[in-house]
């Protein structure tokens, strides 16, 4: 099992931030695009500054949904899908599924019904983050751009509902 965490704190997307894995070192720098034409776009790079993976928002949909791309080559689509049961998640290209509390940080992904990935907050780790449990066969930077993808989707959510809430 790989773990990565995520700072709490950075994932506004405001500009880049680092994930880090199990032994507190920097793996990744996640890099958001400054313009936003087209949709909203983050970069993820290894610590030698290669793009690994690239998440870009489809913009004029019905439910959010992001493109995972990898070179010019899409490897995955997740796209928010609502239920009887409430909200989840579809990650077609590996075929993952999302269950769980995914506004409270508190999912899974799984495959054919076995659990890959795990996110919930971490209490004793590097300060305020979340904590990715993941399946040693499991590509971690596809897992990776999957959650933040979702956190993309909640933060527009909850943005959303602030801006509702003050024009009441």
């Amino acid at each position: 099992m790989k773990k990565l965490y995520i700072k709490e704190k950075l994932l506004s997307f405001v500009d880049h931030f680092t994930v880090k894995n199990e032994h507190e070192e920097d793996c990744y720098v996640v890099q958001g695009d400054r313009v936003q034409i087209g949709g909203k776009k983050l970069h993820i790079f290894d610590m030698n500054e290669r793009e690994q993976l690239m998440i870009q928002q489809k913009i004029l949909a019905l439910m959010p949904k992001f493109f995972v791309y990898k070179g010019d080559e899409q490897v995955a689509m997740i796209q928010k899908k609502m239920s009887f049961l409430g909200s989840k998640y579809i990650v077609e290209g590996p075929g993952w599924e999302v269950k769980g509390k995914v506004m409270g940080h508190d999912y899974t992904m799984t495959k054919d019904g076995k659990e890959i990935v795990s996110l919930h907050k971490a209490w004793l780790s590097w300060g305020d983050s979340y904590e990715m449990d993941i399946a040693d066969d499991v590509d971690e930077v596809l897992a990776l751009a999957v959650v933040l993808a979702i956190e993309m989707v909640i933060q527009q959510e909850e943005a959303n509902a602030s801006a509702s809430v003050g024009t009441d």
